[in-house]
């Protein structure tokens, strides 16, 4: 039994064994899910164990790799995909998958893999159908809707065919703005006068605005309202809410706020102050008090003052300042009282004693200067202030000699005593200085004593003052004023032995002052034989040259011309072949000396350097402008021998009989020329002279042939333009000077008269074209730059221009040109300020200087206009414009000396550049003008439109 039931029990077991418990479970599968359970992981599986609302470490990982962060989300979102009803379409079904929350295997990859190739099939055999509808459609599209650029391809295609006629007479576009965007009204502004303020405040009117019911003031209230209220009409209620107020008072306070900081500003210079330190008590004379404001800053003052004394009674200044802070108060007897009380605490200060003797009247002053001189018994301004206070002569006489008696070594003492005494008692007082060894005694001696008497007083007192070169310098003086000029240069060539022996240095440039102060008292040999004598003092010998052109320059400077004179004679001597020594001599001579002088200095020029063509050119200019044409002739006959071939040489002999109406001499000159030594001057100047002598053709000709061998001179093409504009020949002329430019494309001039020719036809657009073609080829160029401002200006687009000056100043922020023409491009209020921004970039440029002397000009500033026109024709001579201006500013406002002495300055100058000088100096009809006639023309054609 037992045996039984253990086998029955065996096979019940075997029965209901499941038949899955050996296989492998299925994906996804989760023991006890059924009954609640939820699988886990262990940390040996996938690291540390976190929380579903952890953060991710993953969350820097780089891009294109999903974060689980990422894959959370996505899952989240295709859960809550959108399946409403509104999201089914019949044919589509939804739009979004049904499916996509499912597993994706790869019988779903093979699905879907064949329909993508269904699709690509389906699409080829449609594509070309599909694109020739495209393509119609488009053209359909296009037809009914054509581009801007389609509309006008037909006019385009015609203007292939234009003309130039008609190209040019296209029409200016306008300014397309509105009336009022074209003339904007500005806010006017008007201030209230003083008198409305001052209408209202006696009112009590505190309204801003008009309140409408003032005009029903007729109207009949109810009963009641008419009434006053207790107190209504009391005078306190009449009085204004801001009490009485002075408006006069009110403007005198401003006026004098005003002058404080004008007086602060004028007090200051570069945040430092100006107020003399020592001179601030003599400042004090000033202030005297015009109104009571300064009544508290006086108490102040004293208080000050009697602190200072209190606390340092031995500070004279202290003592001082107080009686002159009681004398300017109107208080003179407490500031007499003061100062006798500053004697008292400093009896050894000179300016005590010399301000208590100005503060008290005659007498008493005589008394307080008799105390001062026991007290100070050496003080020469006491002495002085003495024989001041004396009227009469002998009584000065008497006080002087006292004074002598004491102070025996004193110059100003001496003079002064001397000034007073006669000739003859003068002299014999000197004797009596004669043993002291003040020099300035014993030269005013000399200068009472006759020749002889002076010749012994000078060696006396040499022999007691060894080592004093006024004494030496004052016998060579002595010796040339009596004609024994052979002496001078003994005289002075033993005062430099006997002081070298004595132990006196020898300063170069105190010498050198000496001989100025020689040449300035008309002793001419004098003065040469000591510059003889030092110039070559102390200088090292690579540095002679240099040194004594700067030693002449000064002299000139000081108006010391002999003095220069001997400094390049010196220079001369020691460096006969150096050119620039002969020049630098040469044009001293030419503006400070004779024409004989410099035709003498040139003669030895050009002996020691015939290779100068300079010093030639100079000669024969000499003797032309003296109308000796054939000595002219002969030196440049001269200067051909010695310079074969040279072209400034040809070109002056040209000059000079062209000038003297010898014109088929300067053809034959010009000629001869071209021949021997053919340049690109030769040929333009060849030109030039056929064109002022009416000979078109002749010079076109030369033009062109000239033209065919120097191609990239610009100044031919300028001629050749210019000779056609002048025949009325404007296509031609367009063509000279575009075919200029193509070989000479950095030629300014040429770019300006092409673009002026186009302004002149009334192609303005073209013109503007050009200009902004030059700008971009040749950059920051202020001529061009100018020229397009100028264009706009004078077209009326004022705003146009003061937009391409902004430009144009950005890019050539340091012309001063264009700094010109900016500041009167501003309206009247603004000049000032731009000057002074134009001076700040440009401070040494002529034009900008020009500028400021027109803006004063126009404000009729006279002095400081002529002040500036001075300025500008120091630093310029050479600016033409500068001289006319100044020229017809002085016909306005100057004499007629300052007019000529304008005019010959100008003449000596000789001027060549400028835009309206050489509008003048070179048009063909002018060519023959003088500088002077020039500067009168420009000048009669300027206009003060400025």
């Amino acid at each position: 039994m037992p045996v039984a039931m253990s086998g029955i029990c065996a096979m019940g077991l075997k029965l209901k064994k499941k038949p899955f418990l050996g296989m492998a479970a299925p994906l996804g599968y989760v023991p006890g899910l059924g009954r609640g359970a939820t699988g886990f992981t262990t940390r040996s599986d996938i690291g540390p164990a976190r929380d579903a609302n952890d953060p991710v470490d993953d969350r820097h990982a780089p891009p294109g790799q999903r974060t689980v962060g990422d894959k959370m989300k996505k899952n989240q979102e295709d859960d809550e995909e959108d399946l409403n009803d509104t999201n089914y379409d019949e044919f589509n079904g939804y739009a979004g998958s049904l499916f996509s929350s499912g597993p994706y295997e790869k019988d779903d990859e093979e699905a879907d893999a064949i329909y993508a190739a269904l699709d690509k099939r389906m699409d080829e055999r449609r594509k070309e159908r599909r694109e020739l509808r495209e393509k119609d459609e488009i053209e359909k599209y296009r037809m009914e809707r054509p581009k801007i650029q389609q509309q006008f391809s037909d006019l385009k295609r015609k203007l292939s065919g234009m003309s130039d006629e008609e190209w040019l007479s296209i029409p200016e576009v306008g300014d397309a703005r509105n009336k009022r965007q074209r003339n904007p009204r500005y806010e006017k502004l008007t201030p209230v006068p003083d008198s409305f303020f001052s209408k209202h405040l006696t009112t009590g009117d505190k309204h801003t605005t008009v309140d409408p019911l003032q005009g029903v003031s007729n109207l009949n209230l109810p009963g009641g309202l008419e009434s006053p209220y207790p107190g209504g009409m009391t005078p306190g209620l009449m009085t204004p809410g801001t009490g009485e107020l002075d408006m006069r008072k009110i403007g005198q306070a401003r006026n004098t706020l005003m002058d404080m900081r004008l007086s602060q500003v004028s007090d200051s210079v570069s945040g430092q102050t100006v107020v003399d330190p020592k001179g601030y008590l003599t400042d004090l004379n000033s202030m005297i008090p015009t109104h009571g404001g300064d009544i508290s800053d006086i108490k102040k003052a004293r208080l000050l003052l009697k602190s200072v004394r209190e606390t340092n009674p031995h500070h004279p200044p202290a003592w001082i300042a107080s009686a002159r802070l009681e004398e300017v108060t109107g208080k003179l007897q407490v500031a007499r009282n003061l100062i006798m009380k500053g004697t008292e605490m400093c009896p050894k200060s000179e300016d005590v004693w010399l301000e208590a003797a100005r503060l008290q009247p005659g007498d008493t002053a005589k008394a307080v200067v008799a105390q001062a001189v026991r007290h100070l018994p050496g003080s020469v301004r006491i002495y002085i202030r003495a024989a001041e206070l004396e009227t009469d002569v002998r009584a000065k006489k008497r006080v002087l000699r006292k004074a002598l008696e004491n102070v025996s070594k004193s110059v100003r003492l001496w003079k002064t005593a001397v000034e007073l005494e006669e000739p003859e008692d003068a002299r014999i007082m000197l004797s009596r200085a004669s043993h002291t060894t003040l020099p300035s005694l014993w030269l005013a001696l000399a200068r009472l004593e006759t020749y002889e008497n002076a010749r012994r007083v000078l060696n006396k007192a040499r022999e007691n003052i060894p080592t004093d070169r006024h004494i030496w310098i004052t016998a060579a003086k002595l010796e040339e004023a009596n004609g024994n000029t052979q002496m001078v240069e003994k005289i002075v060539d033993r005062a430099i032995t006997s002081l070298g022996a004595n132990g006196v240095e020898i300063n170069r440039e105190q010498w050198i002052q000496d001989a100025e102060e020689c040449d300035k008292a008309g002793s001419v040999a004098t003065c040469q034989a000591v510059i003889r004598a030092v110039i070559g003092i102390g200088i090292e010998e690579e540095d002679c040259k240099h040194t004594w052109m700067e030693d002449a320059e000064s002299c000139v400077s000081h108006g010391a011309l002999e003095c220069a004179r001997a400094i390049y004679a010196h220079a001369l001597q020691m460096f006969p072949s150096k050119k620039s020594v002969w020049l630098r001599a040469a044009y001293f001579e030419k503006n400070h000396g004779t024409r004989e002088s410099l035709e003498a200095l040139l003669q030895r020029a050009v002996a020691h350097c015939p290779k100068a063509e300079v010093l030639w050119l100079m000669g024969a200019k000499s003797k032309w402008l003296a109308e000796d044409v054939p000595a002219a002739r002969s030196i440049l006959a001269l200067a051909f021998q010695a310079n074969p071939n040279s072209e400034e040489i040809w070109l002056a002999a040209v000059k000079l009989e062209s000038e003297n109406n010898e014109y088929e001499r300067a053809r034959r000159l010009l000629a001869k020329a071209r021949s021997s030594a053919p340049t690109a001057r030769v040929f333009m100047k060849s030109v030039k002279l056929e064109w002022v002598l009416g000979n078109i053709e002749a010079a076109h000709e030369l033009c062109t042939e000239a033209l065919k061998h120097y191609e990239d001179f610009p100044k031919l093409w300028m001629m050749r333009g210019q000779i056609e504009e002048q025949s009325e020949h404007n296509e031609k002329a367009r063509e000279a000077y575009n075919q200029g430019l193509k070989k000479c494309p950095h030629s300014m001039s040429l770019w300006l008269l092409l673009s002026r020719l186009e302004e002149r036809v009334g192609q303005l657009t073209r013109a503007r074209s050009i200009l902004e073609k030059s700008r971009l080829k040749n950059p920051q160029s202020p001529d061009l730059w100018l020229e397009s401002v100028r264009l706009e200006f004078r077209a009326g687009l004022k705003n146009i221009a003061n937009t391409l000056m902004a430009k144009a100043l950005q890019e050539c922020p340091n012309s001063g040109i264009l700094w010109a023409e900016a500041v009167f491009l501003e309206a009247r209020p603004q000049r000032k300020t731009k000057s002074v921004d134009a001076l700040k970039k440009c401070e040494h440029d002529p034009h900008v200087l020009l500028a400021v002397a027109k803006l004063f000009w126009s404000e009729r500033k006279i002095t400081k206009a002529r002040e500036w026109f001075l300025r500008t024709v120091k630093i310029e001579p050479d600016l033409g414009d500068a001289w006319a201006l100044f020229y017809k500013f002085e016909m306005q406002h100057g004499t007629e000396e300052q007019q000529e002495e304008v005019r010959k300055r100008c003449e000596n100058a000789e001027p060549r550049h400028g835009e309206l000088w050489c509008a003048e100096s070179k048009h063909v009809l002018y060519w023959q003008k003088k500088i002077g006639e020039i500067l009168t023309q420009v000048a009669s054609k300027i206009k003060n439109t400025f």
